[in-house]
């Protein structure tokens, strides 16, 4: 469980986060929703302990994320794949090589065999088999989605955040990513946080929605619940995203 209390940030005079209070619940896809620059992505930037809070906290498992020492972070990170907004794969790398790094990195002195056999199921649970000596510059969005997918899965992580994981694709492409997150979300039993101000993302893939408003939660609830809302600014919202 993830548990977020008055969680406060500013940049310089700007403040962001104005006192964010969700809990997480284990096992759950939640979206977290808003206009573009609401503090979504700072949100989950605090959740692994990139970004400090000048007040609140946040605690994961029981830990305060802040209070952690760099090996204890550390620690908790490898708990968690990031499927960050642009993918952001390494161009000089292979396909094989960009899912491996987490393997490589975690100091854990894995075998070569078994690194290749985690790259593979992870490749083949993304629906990419056979993909391993490619570029990212051989692959399309989606691909590279999926790519970007697979090495946030092969550290086994007990929860995923995606950043915007259907911006810049099309909508038969987005509606395949969404079906692979809820999947995978079933098949591994993993903890899914989903930003994004994609609705039909929400009604694709949410078990619950947190909407993000002036750096709070404004609500929480089930789609049905956000879609039927007749709260002004929650239908606003909605307009604007085309849905």
């Amino acid at each position: 469980m993830i548990e977020i209390k008055n969680l406060q940030k500013s940049f310089g005079s700007k403040p962001v986060l104005t006192g964010v209070d969700l809990n997480i619940n284990k096992g759950e896809t939640i979206v977290i929703i808003g206009r573009s620059g609401c503090g979504k992505s700072v949100l989950i930037k605090h959740i692994v302990g990139l970004l400090k809070p000048d007040a609140g906290y946040i605690k994961v498992e029981g830990q305060n994320v802040d209070e952690l020492n760099q090996k204890e972070l550390y620690k908790l990170r490898q708990k968690f794949g990031f499927l960050f907004q642009g993918a952001a794969l390494f161009d000089s790398m292979t396909v094989e090589e960009n899912v491996a790094l987490p393997l490589v990195e975690s100091g854990n002195n894995i075998l070569k065999e078994e690194v290749l056999s985690l790259v593979n199921k992870n490749l083949s649970l993304v629906g990419l088999t056979g993909a391993n000596d490619l570029k990212p510059a051989e692959l399309s969005g989606g691909m590279k989605k999926r790519v970007g997918l697979a090495r946030a899965l092969v550290s086994n992580p007990d929860y995923i955040l995606y950043d915007e994981p259907t911006t810049g694709l099309d909508p038969i492409m987005s509606d395949s990513i969404d079906i692979l997150i809820k999947d995978l979300s079933v098949k591994l039993n993993v903890t899914s946080i989903v930003v994004t101000h994609d609705m039909y993302s929400v009604k694709n893939v949410a078990d619950r929605v947190a909407m993000m408003h002036e750096g709070k939660i404004y609500f929480e609830g089930s789609p049905d619940e956000l879609v039927n809302s007749d709260d002004q600014v929650i239908v606003d919202f909605i307009k604007r995203t085309g849905v």
